[in-house]
């Protein structure tokens, strides 16, 4: 999936906090914080303050439709996230009004918003919230969720366990959940004693994205859950990436914890710093939105590829065969070191899922070079040219840091998906490279160009500042290196002026790096 830009509108299905610090009133600040525009569906009122709820009113459940007609009628819903449900009939009428807007939209072909479900089923103090008639109208309501976001005591309950102890027992009981409902299973390691804190997105199969984080030392951590997960789907409508989106909000979440002291509210367990950054003047960087500036800031560079002559021969038809047996050469011999330094990126990922991504990627650039080298290669490969030794001289360059590599290896997924669009849309039946631009038209690339961008946004999104500069530098860097790649054939004159072109975007000082 691509990333996902523009305001993102999160429809909130919850209880009230007058405190302000947990339900829908955390909800509203934790959407804002994440970059998104809040909406509220209020499920029951609660009397509540920092020491627990004192009273809870259940408005009819007919008024919950109400709530929800008016606003699914009015307004595009982009992520939907659900906390507090009190009672059977709620959750009934609830999910009967899912199961009507989601069948709605898929009839429609229009876009079907995620649901990420906070079951709140366990107060703090460990009373159990819902009755059994409300626990299995929940379990009912999982079949029209993406995610469901447990806690310790919450994922025992549903997995009908004693609580885990450990990590790798949580993991096994949103493991089966995951299995029994056909759901997504967000475990948190906040309740566990352990010096870090881990959460992870689990399905069937086990871990496919995991976080930790530094475990603070605090009382405030009222709403944390309902705060989570609201940042959650927030960030998934953002990003349509759940890796992504977890890392982005365990990144939020961990600064709104760790500043939660600088608040004065209440005297019992106090809230988190929702909007600790904002206060700051310091912008949330959203995935996605760090990343498509940086594709903006490279246009020049890539309308210089596009000027070329070796891509407009190369796209009319009239490119020498010499010279495209030329840059097939250099091509298989990048593609060799490409898989060296994606490989090193799948052993540094700190994810199960960017570890298989990466790795895969490793395999798939070996194939292809393996079949441009017996296909279309005639002979042996040619010596590396200096554009080429250059280019894999820089990524194996950032071999030592995650986020360097990452983002030095994405432009040749982007930037070579990008002119490849191109490319292919030019093809023809009697085009001498027909064969060769079909590839670019091979949907499963761009899927994977995808794939790298969204974790290559995630990676970014939980980096500090001076790494995110080392990361741009990295990419920018790239980039020039493929403009002088592609520039380096017979169809851009004398082999020794191929960096002529690059040389026109290097930073002043800088040397040219050359492909």
């Amino acid at each position: 999936m691509n990333p996902v830009h523009g305001t993102k509108n999160i429809l909130s299905i919850a209880g009230s906090d007058p405190s302000g610090g947990a339900g829908i009133q955390a909800d509203l600040k934790s959407i804002a914080a994440a970059g998104g525009y809040g909406m509220a569906v209020i499920s029951a009122l609660t009397a509540q303050n920092t020491h627990g709820v004192n009273a809870v009113h259940v408005p009819p459940a007919g008024f919950l439709t109400e709530q929800l007609r008016a606003i699914g009628t009015d307004i595009r819903i982009d992520g939907i996230k659900i906390g507090m449900l009190a009672n059977a009939q709620v959750i009934n009428e609830l999910t009967d009004w899912l199961a009507e807007f989601r069948g709605a939209a898929t009839q429609a072909g229009t876009p079907v918003p995620a649901v990420v479900l906070d079951p709140v089923m366990v107060a703090t103090s460990g009373d159990t919230l819902l009755d059994e008639a409300a626990g299995a109208a929940l379990r009912r309501l999982f079949a029209h969720a993406d995610v469901i976001t447990p806690n310790i005591p919450e994922l025992a309950v549903l997995a009908g366990a004693a609580e885990a102890a450990d990590w790798d027992s949580a993991i096994d009981q949103a493991r089966e959940l995951a299995a029994r409902y056909e759901v997504l299973v967000l475990a948190k390691g906040g309740h566990l004693d352990s010096a870090r804190c881990r959460d992870g997105i689990i399905d069937a199969s086990g871990v496919l994205f995991e976080v930790e984080s530094a475990r603070h030392s605090t009382a405030n951590t009222h709403g944390t859950g309902c705060s989570l997960s609201s940042a959650l789907a927030t960030f998934y409508a953002r990003s349509g990436d759940w890796g992504a989106a977890l890392r982005s909000s365990k990144t939020w979440l961990d600064t709104a914890i760790a500043r939660s002291g600088e608040l004065e509210v209440g005297s019992g367990h106090g809230p988190i710093n929702h909007l600790a950054r904002l206060w700051d003047g310091a912008a949330i960087d959203v995935a996605g939105d760090a990343l498509q500036a940086w594709w903006e800031r490279i246009s020049p560079i890539r309308t210089a590829i596009d000027e070329l002559g070796f891509i407009r021969t190369l796209q009319d038809g009239s490119l020498d065969a010499a010279d495209f047996e030329d840059y097939l050469g250099q091509d298989a011999i990048y593609l060799r070191g490409y898989a060296r330094a994606m490989s090193r990126a799948a052993a540094l990922a700190p994810d199960t899922e960017s570890q298989r991504f990466w790795a895969a990627a490793a395999s798939s650039c070996l194939e292809e070079e393996l079949a441009l080298h017996r296909g279309r290669l005639a002979g042996p490969l040619p010596e590396p040219s200096p554009s080429t030794t250059a280019y894999l001289n820089h990524l194996l360059a950032g071999t030592d840091s995650y986020p360097v590599l990452a983002a030095a290896v994405l432009p040749c997924f982007w930037i070579y998906q990008d002119v490849g669009t191109r490319l292919a849309a030019a093809n023809h039946r009697a085009h001498p490279y027909a064969d060769w631009l079909s590839t670019y038209a091979d949907p499963g690339f761009e899927e994977a160009t995808a794939a790298a961008i969204a974790l290559v946004n995630g990676v970014h999104a939980a980096a500090d500042a001076r790494t995110r500069q080392a990361m741009w530098c990295a990419f920018e860097a790239s980039a020039l290196h493929e403009l002088a790649f592609f520039a380096q054939t017979a169809a851009e004159g004398p082999r020794q002026a191929t960096n002529t072109a690059a040389a026109d975007f290097a930073p002043e000082g800088d040397a040219v790096p050359a492909r």
